[in-house]
């Protein structure tokens, strides 16, 4: 799953809120928010904004590939 799926899984878990919703919660246009969903390219300071607007906080890992845990 790439990070522009998550975030749609995320919008409907949060009871389907809409791209211009979360775009409005993120304080940028809907047409913008559209096109970094489009290329699926993120800025760590961008998914921390979605992240509040959903009501959550972001954390990134690096997982092993042979035994798919993180590695601390």
């Amino acid at each position: 799953m790439n990070t522009t799926e998550y975030i749609r899984l995320c919008l409907v878990k949060r009871g389907n809120l809409s791209v211009a919703e979360l775009a409005e919660k993120t304080g940028q246009t809907r047409q913008n928010l559209s096109n970094k969903i489009q290329r699926n390219e993120w800025k760590q300071s961008e998914l921390e904004k979605i992240a509040a607007a959903l009501g959550a906080h972001l954390e990134i890992k690096f997982i092993d590939n042979e035994t798919n845990e993180p590695i601390i």
